[in-house]
């Protein structure tokens, strides 16, 4: 049984080096799930109500309209974003389900091609916590092969869309090919757990700076956006002087793929990269300088 540690680093954090002597890392996570969503096409009961406006359609109604807007991330969003990335030469992690990347074949293959990472999603939108746990591992074995096909690369992280079940951990521990995971959102600096008397790498992922409250209404403006994005960014930011901490930016095609909100990323990522100390990293590349550099004590 997972516990709970509501302690972790304390009063006391580590005073970690990044690459560089950077004081902070920033990680861009682009949400690729575009087809994907609850679907009637897809034999769900009803279609994702989530669109940019309130949906009037009765459930169990084929909505075209909110179908339309998740269209527009693999259709023009995706691809701003990733010009946008190589413009101002930054990598980002995708965070993928499968089955969006069957859809739009030419996405996968893009991901790769600009040197971003590709991280497992999911399938589509499913409930893992729904599951029992052979469903959970054949689904997730499922999602690996689908990606792996699709792009040339298997994921080497695990991020799940509607949150994990009590058996997730284990599972992609079990899996084999994992070496971390993003199901938690507890902490400013990776860390390790112990799954199945085995230490396993955290990376924490955050919702603070989520594009998707630009839907919900948390967020009225893109300014907002940019507004949250750099307060995060410069408070981690001084605080990295001592205390060098990382920043994770959550990101949806169909969201801030649009010109209004891409604009705020361009402005974001520019300011940003005017900061000295800074590295832009991937999410597996932080996985992989903290499992060198910061490997888990020995228990004594």
């Amino acid at each position: 049984m997972q516990s709970r540690n509501l302690i972790g680093y304390g009063p006391n954090p580590p005073a970690i080096e990044w690459p560089n002597k950077a004081r902070i890392a920033v990680s861009l996570v682009v949400n690729y799930e575009e087809g994907s969503e609850y679907s009637i096409l897809d034999g769900d009961p009803a279609g994702e109500t989530t669109g940019e406006s309130p949906s009037p359609v009765p459930s169990g109604q084929r909505d075209l309209a909110n179908e339309s807007f998740f269209e527009y991330g693999s259709r023009v969003g995706i691809w701003r974003i990733l010009n946008i990335f190589d413009q101002l030469k930054v990598r980002a992690t995708f965070f993928c389900c499968a089955l969006a990347l069957e859809r739009n074949p030419f996405v996968g293959p893009a991901i790769v091609k600009y040197g971003h990472e590709v991280f497992g999603h999911g399938n589509r939108w499913e409930e893992y916590f729904k599951m029992d746990r052979e469903e959970e591992r054949k689904a997730i074995h499922q999602a690996v092969e689908s990606i792996r096909r699709t792009t040339g690369e298997r994921p080497l992280g695990w991020y799940c869309r509607y949150g994990p079940s009590i058996n997730t951990r284990e599972l992609i521990v079990e899996e084999g090919g994992f070496i971390y995971d993003c199901n938690a959102y507890n902490d400013d600096l990776p860390f390790y757990t112990t799954v199945n008397q085995k230490d396993w790498l955290i990376v924490p992922y955050s919702l603070e700076v989520n594009d998707s409250k630009l839907w919900r209404g948390d967020m009225s403006q893109p300014k907002d956006w940019f507004e949250t994005a750099k307060n995060t960014f410069d408070l981690l930011y001084e605080e990295g002087i001592t205390h060098p901490k990382m920043m994770s930016l959550g990101l949806h095609c169909r969201i801030i793929g649009k010109p209004s909100r891409a604009i705020e990323l361009r402005r974001f990522i520019e300011y940003v990269k005017g900061q000295p100390d800074v590295w832009f990293a991937k999410r597996i590349e932080i996985a992989r300088w903290w499992l060198e550099k910061y490997p888990p004590r020995p228990v004594m």
